[in-house]
Order: C-alpha cells, then structure tokens, then sequence
C-alpha cells in the first residue's frame, strides 16, 4: 500500500481538496471509519474559523532526528486537513489552555480526544518514534479508536482470546463507535497487526473470509485522512 509519508511535502500548506490530494500522490481509494462516541460529548477539539488548532509541546529528551519525525507527521495534518498543530509558546495559554505534549513515557500511547489541560501523547524511546506510530496516536487523540475496536467488528474480523497476554484483552474491546456510515478498513493506521499482543506467536486477530488478510499499516492512509476531514467538518 503506497502511503502518504513516501509522497507529500512536510511544510504545511492550506488545506487542500481530496481531489487535489488524489492527484498529488497515488493513495488507496477512499474508506471512512469509526469515531469515538465521546467526539458527540465534548472531547473533539475545537473548530475555530474553519480550522482545529492544536498547539503541541515536544519534550527535550528526543533527539533533533527525533523531533523532525514528531512535527513531520504533524504536518500531513496540516497540509491536508483542517488541523492545525503549532508549537506552543507561553503567550497562548490564555488562548489556548489545552494543548498536546509529546514525551518518551514508557509505550506508546494517547487518550482518546481531548482531556482538557496538558495531554500527554507517549512515544518512548527507541521503538515508538516512527512516522506510522505518531499518526496513530495523534488519531487517538483526535478522537479516534482502534479500528478493530468499532461497533461492527465481528462482521469482519474474529478476536482469538486465547491467544492474547493476560491483562491485555482490553486493548481489543469492543466500542459502540459512531461509524459515521463507513466501511472497515483492514489497512488503517489504526488497526492492530493479525499477532498484536500474542501471548504464543498465533494470531489474535483474523480477518473473517481471508485468513491471509493483511491487518494494519505502518503508514497513514487516505482513508484515515478523510476521516480526520470528515469528523472535523474540514471543507
């Protein structure tokens, strides 16, 4: 699967249309997905003129290499949807009290949507500071959940139980997502690997109809750019 890092620019541009990204580059078609319900309670971040600025903090631990990494992935959002990440200064905390704060905790790992305050989005290092695992969790804190986590899974994909670390099985509940009229996407940034969190080596998760399936990805995809589009009303 062609992904959006090995083709688009890194500085941020103003949001263009789908029709101008499918052009760009050459990217699956187009599958929306899954939201969290609470994105209908409170935790999407706020649109303000057209656009969902998000200022971000990124720790002092990463290298320079690593902080290019971070603010690269941030800057597909801002080339081609309406959000918009800054680095903040101390003169936006009166207009902006809620902003994000990349650290090296141990995992990697984000709330989903916005908690209010300083959110911590964990990419520890090594191992989480790649471009697949910030746009994952920058799309938890978005909003979004796990895809093999939306309301309508077991049509497509079968969870093996047995197979799963203990403590670990909550990683693969099931949530009562506003799919917002979508289909599955077995490719999505945002959905686990067939052996994810294997406690024996077998699958823990298996596409139904096609064991052979490839689950997951390690790039962003157009698909999980429309649906940031979708969700956040980007025009």
């Amino acid at each position: 699967m062609t992904s959006l890092l090995t083709s688009l620019p890194s500085s941020p541009k103003p949001t263009r249309t789908l029709q101008q990204v499918s052009k760009t580059v050459m990217l699956p078609p187009p599958r929306k997905r899954n939201a969290s319900p609470c994105t209908s309670r409170g935790c999407k971040w706020r649109t303000s003129r057209g656009y969902v600025r998000i200022p971000y903090v990124i720790s002092s631990s990463y290298s320079s290499r690593e902080r290019s990494t971070i603010i690269g992935a941030m800057n597909i959002f801002n080339r081609y949807t309406c959000v918009r990440f800054f680095q903040r200064r101390w003169w936006h905390w009166f207009f902006y009290r809620d902003y994000i704060y990349f650290t090296s905790r141990n995992g990697c790992w984000s709330s989903i949507g916005r908690q209010g305050g300083r959110q911590y989005i964990s990419l520890q290092r090594p191992g989480c500071v790649s471009s697949g695992v910030v746009h994952h969790e920058i799309l938890h804190a978005l909003g979004f959940h796990h895809e093999q986590s939306r309301s309508d899974r077991d049509r497509f994909v079968t969870i093996n139980y047995a197979n799963i670390q203990p403590g670990r099985q909550r990683n693969f509940r099931k949530v009562q997502t506003n799919n917002l009229g979508t289909s599955y996407n077995y490719r999505s940034v945002m959905h686990y690997r067939k052996t994810s969190f294997s406690r024996n080596g077998l699958p823990t998760i298996v596409a139904k109809g096609n064991p052979n399936q490839i689950l997951g990805s390690s790039f962003i995809t157009y698909s999980d750019i429309i649906r940031v589009r979708r969700l956040y009303g980007c025009r």
